[in-house]
């Protein structure tokens, strides 16, 4: 439930988040896109996927940095009282539009990365995709819920998928991260606990109000943490996957790799 009324240090602290995903995803966009030339053409595809997501990230927390702006508002001179809420509601929905985009995506950028054979590509894509949209359409509903039992039952329904996803994350796809280069299986192999770790923020938040844990500070706290988990699971996850193409492109091509280590030394020395 939104609260009421924020003091000013919640208010600021919700503010400055928002920010600062804004700033971390359009700017890890703009970032992969100068460097796109920096890796081979066959790993394109997976670094476009991550400029498109943190893309689609950034103009949502736009809206969410707007909604909230107007959901709350002071009398007090120079913004420093109580916040109370308006007439206009904060939106939460547009995280879930936000999601239901590029939660599938993510899974498409680790994929791509990869460069499996098309035919393991597709049927990793068909598994996981799917399934990752079904995670995020089931649980909006009980997220605009106030009723908690409707909320607890939409929260386990959408249980099912990520479980899904993490076994062929975990399972299935662990199969394929022998055939990769030695020099990225341990980052790939962490990249999946960070995909874990940061869509657990999800979950928690998500059953603060089913755990009776409500109010003001519970409210600000399930933002912040929606934000960080945003962060994690997009700009820094992007900035992985574009670590690991690089890697592989110097590993598929030495002639590449020269020409890239060339160029940093005379940017170093610059």
């Amino acid at each position: 439930m939104i609260p009421d009324a924020l003091s000013f240090g919640q208010y600021q602290t919700v503010y400055n988040f928002l920010s600062l995903v804004i700033a971390s995803q359009l700017f890890t966009a703009v970032f992969l896109l100068i460097a796109l030339p920096r890796i081979l053409p066959r790993y394109r595809q997976a670094i476009t996927v991550a400029i498109v997501v943190c893309g689609i990230a950034a103009y949502h927390y736009f809206r969410i940095f707007d909604s909230f702006k107007s959901a709350f508002h002071t009398a007090a001179k120079g913004g420093a009282g109580t916040y109370t809420q308006t007439s206009e509601s904060f939106n939460e929905g547009y995280r879930y539009v936000d999601w239901l985009l590029t939660v599938p995506l993510l899974l498409v950028e680790l994929i791509a990365v990869l460069a499996l054979t098309r035919q393991l590509q597709r049927r990793l894509l068909v598994r996981l995709v799917p399934a990752a949209a079904l995670m995020i359409a089931l649980g909006y509903p009980g997220e605009v819920s106030g009723d908690n039992s409707l909320r607890g039952l939409f929260g386990l329904l959408s249980t099912i998928p990520f479980a899904y996803i993490l076994f062929v994350l975990f399972v299935q796809l662990s199969k394929s991260l022998d055939d990769q280069p030695a020099g990225v299986r341990g980052t790939l192999s962490r990249l999946r606990f960070l995909l874990l770790l940061s869509w657990g923020v999800y979950p928690i938040a998500y059953l603060l109000p089913i755990l009776n844990i409500a109010g003001s500070d519970a409210w600000v706290a399930k933002q912040i943490g929606y934000s960080v988990a945003d962060i994690l699971a997009k700009a820094v996850y992007a900035l992985i996957i574009f670590q690991v193409a690089r890697i592989k492109s110097f590993d598929d091509d030495k002639a590449f790799a020269e020409i890239e280590s060339s160029a940093d030394e005379l940017r170093v020395t610059a």
